[in-house]
């Protein structure tokens, strides 16, 4: 079943039952309260790697006893998020969480060969959003992670968002590959990777989804454009995934449906062995729980691929 609201996302991974998360560097505040209120809702469990010294007193400002077994004590945090990871790589938790420690620091301790969480794909953020005016939940990528992405960089980055789509219900999700304008044109770069994307969809090396592209922002919102711009296509008031070209646009993008289209939101970081959930101090509580819940979802969902692969 599609979920289409934040709230059925929330409802969603609360009945996939509480799910350990393992915190690296655990000594930030808004983590903790984030978790606190995970815990109350049934989202979440939490494991806070870090110095007790920091830790709990910014628990206790909040209310949260955490018991001592889920306090994993490291007064260095790069030790903290090396043990943090170690837990996932062990099973033992579902997801991993940053602290209060450098998101690129933590991401190299991702990607660490020996003993990190390489996934086989490239790293990047999937924002999942709503807003008002419009029925059904979107997605986007990626305005955090990578900066000016290759042509198999964005690639992966579709395939990425794909999985998260399906995570949600989405079987086939429409995806907007966006650019200035629709039409290739070899000074503007972004849109002949668009037009690539879209052939290698057309051909399997992209499955899941369904992507068009070069394609300007206002025709997969606007019938009215798409029409007089002479455009048919499956994505017109349909889209359920924007591209963008580079940090800059989607980061841009981003930070417009917050804040001018009121929208709500939340994100994971994908393409590691589970999802990592990477908040920022500016994101509000509604944005943390959200975040959380979506990365439940897609962790969930891959581990029943697994299980689906292990049997066949």
């Amino acid at each position: 079943m599609m979920l289409r609201s934040l709230d059925e996302v929330v409802a969603a991974a609360r009945s996939c039952g509480p799910m350990p998360v393992a915190i690296a560097a655990a000594h930030d505040a808004d983590v903790i309260e984030a978790l606190h209120r995970a815990e109350e809702m049934g989202l979440a469990t939490g494991y806070f790697f870090g110095d007790p010294k920091k830790i709990l007193p910014l628990a206790e400002a909040c209310d949260f006893r955490i018991p001592e077994d889920r306090l994993i004590a490291h007064t260095d945090d790069t030790a903290a998020a090396r043990a943090a990871i170690a837990m996932v790589r062990a099973g033992k938790a579902g997801l991993l969480m940053k602290g209060k420690i450098n998101t690129a620091a933590l991401i190299r301790l991702v990607l660490d060969k020996e003993e990190g969480l390489r996934g086989g794909r490239l790293l990047s953020q999937v924002i999942l959003f709503h807003v008002p005016g419009i029925d059904r939940l979107m997605l986007m990528t990626d305005a955090a992670i990578n900066i000016a992405p290759s042509l198999e960089q964005k690639a992966d980055m579709c395939r990425n968002a794909i999985d998260v789509a399906h995570a949600l219900g989405i079987e086939k999700p429409n995806v907007a590959l966006l650019c200035a304008l629709e039409f290739v044109n070899s000074d503007m770069p972004a849109t002949v990777d668009a037009a690539a994307l879209t052939s290698m969809n057309r051909r399997g090396q992209i499955a899941g989804g369904w992507l068009d592209g070069p394609i300007a922002l206002d025709v997969p919102l606007s019938r009215f454009a798409a029409d007089r711009k002479g455009i048919d296509s499956p994505l017109v008031e349909n889209t359920d995934i924007f591209i963008g070209p580079n940090i800059e646009a989607s980061n841009i993008l981003y930070r417009a449906i917050l804040y001018f289209a009121k929208g709500q939101s939340g994100g994971i970081v994908v393409g590691a062995k589970v999802p990592l959930i990477l908040l920022s101090r500016a994101e509000p509580p509604e944005t943390k729980i959200h975040s959380i819940a979506l990365a439940i979802l897609a962790a969930t969902r891959n581990v029943k691929e697994k299980s689906t692969y292990a049997v066949h």
